[in-house]
């Protein structure tokens, strides 16, 4: 079983940054589509940003963070990461980090292991 732990949110000015890491305890890390997803107060759970496994260099952003968020992984450290740069205060939200396999390639949805979420606030 996979299991995630979000950390790095917090309170933010709007035009500022944060960095979120998610570790992930697996030994086949590697082999993991990775994704970061955000749910704001009343709305549903959208995606963010998906990582390909070690085997592919697919990455993808949803159109409202493309430019300003960038996902990386770490298949060393077992770590995946959202830089998150010139937040605006709709990016507030509970951010998670999801992991599935490799053989499930739709970045954007159908993920089989969910974190608990760390809170990012952007104040105006």
């Amino acid at each position: 079983q996979v299991q995630l732990a979000e950390s790095g949110g917090g309170l933010v000015q709007a035009g500022g940054s944060l960095r979120l890491s998610c570790a992930v305890s697996t030994r086949t890390f590697s082999n993991l589509n990775m994704g970061w997803f955000r749910q704001a107060p009343g709305k549903e759970r959208e995606f963010v940003a998906g990582i390909g496994w070690s085997g592919s260099s697919v990455i993808i952003y949803a159109e409202s963070v493309r430019g300003r968020f960038i996902i990386s992984r770490d298949n060393a450290k077992n770590t995946v990461s959202l830089q998150m740069n010139s937040l605006k205060p709709e990016d507030t939200a509970v951010y998670y980090c999801a992991a599935k396999s490799w053989a499930s390639a739709n970045l954007r949805g159908e993920y089989s292991d969910w974190g608990q979420g760390t809170q990012v606030t952007v104040s105006s």
